[in-house]
């Protein structure tokens, strides 16, 4: 009877599927690149010949030529620092907790800075650097008028795209 696991077994290689499951997540994440904006794109790490790979995407419509193009990309992304390209997707995708927790920080934001005083303003201006204190002041006060008045919270919509570019400027995403 056996009684363990033969460590001499284990060379420490991969497996031919978990080489497989890898390539396929790299073509994958090249499929994700396609449907970036050009502008980005120019946020991201990679070498010239991606660029110019994920630029001639677009082209190939035709079934067979876009799956061959496809891994062609894939092939390129083997050279790639894909965590960084993954953390940067990862802010942009909706879909992800770390978007989500994002967007979420930035509207506690905006509720602080409508509800609170200048010490709330200072904080943020702390953190954001960039921001316009008077420009800030103005919508605050016109989304507390707003609150004020029963009227629909257009001053609020404002702060929360203006703290969202400030956010995204700061990040590196714009």
């Amino acid at each position: 009877m056996v009684d363990s696991y033969d460590d001499s077994l284990d060379t420490g290689e991969k497996s031919k599927s978990q080489v497989k499951r890898e390539l396929h997540a790299l073509v994958d994440l090249g499929e994700r690149l396609t449907t970036l904006k050009p502008d980005r794109l120019a946020k991201l790490p990679l070498t010239d010949a991606l660029r110019r790979a994920l630029a001639d995407a677009p082209k190939h419509v035709a079934h067979i030529a876009r799956k061959r193009h496809l891994q062609f990309i894939g092939k390129l992304m083997r050279d790639q620092d894909t965590t960084a390209i993954l953390e940067l997707l990862d802010q942009l995708d909706a879909s992800t907790r770390q978007y989500n927790e994002r967007f979420h920080n930035l509207e506690r934001w905006r509720d602080r800075l409508i509800g609170g005083d200048d010490a709330v303003l200072e904080k943020f201006v702390v953190e954001y650097p960039d921001a316009d204190r008077q420009q800030l002041r103005s919508l605050i006060r016109q989304a507390q008028h707003e609150v004020a008045h029963d009227k629909p919270p257009a001053s609020s919509r404002k702060i929360f795209k203006y703290i969202r570019e400030l956010d995204e400027t700061q990040r590196g995403l714009r």
